[in-house]
């Protein structure tokens, strides 16, 4: 393996919003400074925050239409249902993968353990736009918990990586994609 460093062309300042019931993100695109990363259109860190108990938020229900959700848990717990009669309760390292295609109504709320006694909330979501001719397909949800997550090594163990998607190390993730995009979280 080789190594080469590259300067650094610009940086981007990540804008602070709330967003659903009112819990607290970072943006760091879609901004005006970087506004056109097609296939992605958004790419949002919510938290970390520490909700006292009873005061934990969400998002109540909302539609999507023409992309795909992937929601990746770092802390905290999460109640993801939607129209399709879908209902999962995420926990740390669990990654959901939702298909809106021709559309669907969903909430990410936080689990009802986590709202009776509160706790740490941190999560990744990216939104990935579907090709146009993937756009008024059928609606999908795919999880994969934390614990039946592929993983790659390198062969001296060092290096251990979650492939969520795309393959790693000779793995490949178990999540079906419309466009190949890679999504791993490594460890060194």
């Amino acid at each position: 393996m080789t190594s080469s460093s590259r300067e650094i062309a610009e940086i981007i300042t990540a804008q602070r919003a709330t967003e659903g019931a009112g819990f607290p993100i970072r943006r760091p695109f879609p901004t005006p400074q970087l506004d056109n990363l097609d296939p992605f259109l958004m790419l949002d860190e919510v938290g970390p925050i520490d909700w006292p108990p009873g005061q934990a938020k969400g998002a109540p229900d909302h539609p999507h239409r023409g992309f795909e959700t992937i929601s990746y848990l770092l802390s905290g717990e999460k109640l993801h249902e939607d129209s399709n009669g879908d209902h999962q309760i995420m926990s740390p390292g669990d990654v959901q993968w939702m298909t809106a295609g021709s559309g669907i109504i969903h909430s990410e709320m936080p689990s009802p353990a986590m709202i009776k006694s509160g706790g740490r909330a941190h999560s990744f979501q990216i939104w990935v736009n579907l090709p146009a001719k993937n756009k008024m397909d059928g609606q999908r949800y795919q999880f994969i918990a934390n614990d039946e997550m592929p993983l790659g090594r390198s062969d001296d163990d060092l290096i251990l990586v979650k492939v969520i998607a795309g393959e790693a190390y000779g793995v490949t993730a178990k999540i079906d994609t419309y466009v190949p995009v890679t999504l791993q979280d490594w460890t060194m």
